[in-house]
């Protein structure tokens, strides 16, 4: 029993890292109708700027924050830059998006190297507590309550203010916002920005949490992200948060008997959820 618990830890906290990576894809295709294949690359810039100041300032608070910052500003970039300009055209811009993908992580290869690294705990996160023989790691507990306040964050802002009504009117009806003499485009390029931001943010805590990172960390994951897009709902706030934590749990659970069908399982998952319900579990809900 002891060992499900832990497995079960485990999987919420590996979901709660994928959902801030899944959510600002989900968000962002939810708004902008943008089929955003370099997604992972803000989770991995995320993962090695983390690293990197955690290394150089030991405070994991600012390494956090400067993934997100960094996150941001990349976002802001790509979306000003190159991402405007195929909007409506779902074919450039999964090419475009898939050479971005390239791009970024060779320039992760040009700052960091192509070699794995380490990316350790900050001392107060590391280690465990015994609960009765229920062994309970203090890090996995942190991404949690991070994912889970993270989460409740972005719902009261998609959902309790004035920029939240305007970014779900955007995805109902972009052509009415924009009569309504607000720029729709400021607000595309503020949501990509902020959805590359939680990537970024998922980046730098899944690091510690699985001890490396490596310039193929955005791939791995973003397969991953999509997996609970679709399982969640194309659009779908509450889709993404409760997809990652089935594909967590799932994945965490197969790895213990099976690791090599850990991802195939998820993709299982996902096809028995397409078959039941081609929308996904909460597709069409609005965020």
């Amino acid at each position: 029993m002891d060992a499900y618990i832990n497995l079960l830890t485990n999987g919420i906290a590996t979901g709660m890292a994928i959902f801030l990576l899944a959510v600002g894809l989900s968000i962002i295709f939810g708004l902008m109708s943008v089929l955003n294949f370099a997604h992972g690359a803000f989770f991995m810039w995320g993962a090695y700027v983390g690293a990197w100041i955690f290394g150089l300032t030991k405070s994991f608070t600012l390494a956090l924050t400067s993934a997100v910052l960094v996150g941001a500003i990349i976002g802001l970039v790509v979306e000003r830059s190159t991402i405007s300009r195929v909007y409506g055209n779902h074919v450039s811009q999964m090419l475009l998006t898939m050479g971005l993908m390239l791009v970024l992580g060779e320039m992760v290869k040009v700052f960091w190297g192509p070699n794995i690294l380490t990316s350790p705990l900050p001392a107060y996160l590391a280690g465990s507590w015994d609960l009765n023989g229920v062994i309970i790691i203090k890090y996995r507990l942190f991404t949690i309550i991070v994912g889970a306040a993270t989460a409740l964050a972005v719902y009261l802002i998609l959902k309790r203010t004035r920029l939240g009504i305007i970014v779900r009117a955007g995805v109902e009806n972009p052509e009415m916002v924009q009569a309504l003499g607000i720029d729709i485009r400021k607000v595309f390029s503020l949501v990509f920005a902020f959805g590359a931001a939680l990537a970024a943010l998922g980046g730098a805590i899944m690091g510690p949490l699985g001890g490396s990172i490596s310039p193929t960390m955005g791939l791995e994951n973003q397969l991953l992200a999509f997996i609970v897009v679709v399982i969640g709902g194309l659009g779908s706030f509450i889709g993404s948060l409760i997809g990652a934590i089935l594909v967590g749990i799932t994945g965490a659970l197969v790895s213990w008997f099976l690791p090599e069908a850990a991802l195939a399982v998820n993709i299982l998952l996902m096809a028995v959820v397409l078959l039941l319900r081609p929308t996904g579990l909460f597709g069409g809900s609005g965020l």
